[in-house]
């Protein structure tokens, strides 16, 4: 549990980082933002499938029923 944190955390500060440089640096702005947004956006999806409950996992559906593969 404790990597899957270091590794939510370093995807999440990096991509806000990146994110936030982009603006400075000249000729990959598009880039380095869509770089950042898509590291912003696999730390999202990283802690979701992480932790205990399993948000995107399909054996916790909505309705409680067995899974639907």
């Amino acid at each position: 549990m404790i990597l899957s944190f270091i590794i939510f955390l370093a995807l999440f500060i990096g991509g806000m980082w990146v994110m936030g440089i982009s603006f400075e640096i000249t000729g990959f702005e598009a880039l380095l933002f869509c770089t950042g947004l898509a590291m912003f956006c696999l730390s999202m999806a990283w802690i979701m499938r992480a932790t205990r409950s399993g948000a995107t996992r399909r054996s916790n559906n909505w309705d409680g029923g067995p899974a639907t593969n």
